[in-house]
């Protein structure tokens, strides 16, 4: 079998400011504006006006990194407002909340409020019996948490779904969700691949995109691979506790948004459950192919983006939309999976077999009393 090239093993930026530079480099005079002027688009449009990137120098416009852990090429999230899709957003909302397709729905960042006509066009839009959504995150309005108590942790949310209703004529604030959103972790540090970008977006600004396509290794230069057992740990306990929130009757529920890869290196944390297809075209995720209840307390939303397409940025697109609890996901996770492991300990390729042939090298009379 033919080796891959370094190439097709290596870890690269994939978009920078918002805009596709792995494998195939976007040439455009919007992408190049943006990237000149490191402004970042996602925020750019929830906002209604140009926002920088938040992100430390060091990592300044890096938006997802593209590796090949699995053998098949795929991006990593490492920016949370990467996922800050209008389609998204519109999707968990109404999924949330439970209203019809048909119905006109309104969803802005919370930030918006402080301009009076965005005041005024709510309560039209109200009077005119459409939904509305308020969000909040760290940089859009301020992040919400759960304070702690003697017997419980504070939680923050990721973003924060407010429904204001009309009563009496005036808006009020209804129910509440909570949208979270997975990105990844890597190992070292992305600066001197972002280093390379800027000189060579500095260097050669006329045929930037040109000269980034012929130079593909500047975008991987110390470029490690993703963490992922140590993001699954840190993620679990928040998840469970998230996914709990549906009972209380004030929220909507919780949607957590995962990218594809990072739900595809789950698999193994959670026993490789199998999901069962809905005649709505979402899945359930229940143990023992247990009936979906009647109301949803947590739903995952597994997307990708679309790498190939010619709209830039790159639009996500939903590839799987899943119902479960955090009753279910502690039973993958804490039965299911260490269930799988302890049938492997005394396996042919187990920890039993690997410690007889450490021990043989070490004691090679005492390597003889253990059997596998």
């Amino acid at each position: 079998m033919k080796k891959p090239s370094k190439a097709a093993r290596g870890n690269y930026v994939s978009e920078w400011f918002g805009h596709r530079v792995f494998p195939n480099v976007v040439a455009g005079k919007k992408s190049l504006k943006e990237q000149q002027a490191e402004s970042c688009p996602f925020l750019t449009a929830a906002i209604g006006e140009v926002r920088t990137c938040i992100k430390s120098s060091a990592a300044r416009g890096v938006c997802t990194i593209n590796t090949a852990t699995s053998g098949t090429r795929m991006d990593w999230l490492v920016c949370p407002y990467r996922a800050l899709d209008p389609s998204l957003l519109e999707s968990a909302v109404r999924r949330l909340f439970g209203f019809r397709e048909s119905q006109a729905v309104y969803i802005i960042p919370a930030i918006r409020l402080e301009a009076e006509k965005i005041r005024e066009e709510i309560g039209q839009r109200l009077r005119s019996g459409d939904r509305v959504f308020i969000y909040f995150d760290e940089k859009l309005g301020g992040e919400l948490s759960i304070p702690a108590t003697a017997k419980s942790p504070e939680f923050s949310f990721d973003v924060t779904i407010i429904e204001i209703e009309l009563s009496d004529g005036r808006p009020h604030v209804g129910r509440f969700g909570v949208i979270e959103i997975q990105t990844m972790d890597f190992h070292g540090s992305y600066r001197k691949a972002v280093a390379n970008l800027k000189d060579a977006l500095r260097l050669h600004p006329k045929d930037f995109a040109t000269s980034l396509q012929t130079n593909q290794n500047w975008l991987s230069e110390d470029i490690e691979g993703p963490n992922i057992a140590n993001v699954f740990k840190r993620t679990f306990y928040q998840m469970m506790f998230k996914f709990q929130l549906g009972q209380n009757p004030r929220c909507a529920g919780c949607v957590l948004a995962v990218p594809l890869s990072v739900w595809e290196s789950w698999q193994r944390h959670l026993g490789q459950p199998e999901l069962r297809s809905e005649p709505d075209g979402t899945f359930s995720l229940f143990p023992s192919g247990g009936a979906r209840p009647p109301i949803v307390p947590a739903w995952i939303y597994v997307f990708d983006i679309s790498s190939m397409s010619r709209t830039s940025p790159s639009p996500l697109v939903i590839s799987k939309i899943i119902a479960t609890d955090a009753t279910s996901i502690s039973h993958y996770a804490l039965q299911v999976a260490p269930a799988a492991a302890l049938e492997n300990i005394a396996s042919a390729t187990g920890m039993l077999t690997l410690l007889a042939r450490r021990i043989s090298r070490l004691w090679p009379e005492l390597g003889t009393t253990l059997t596998v």
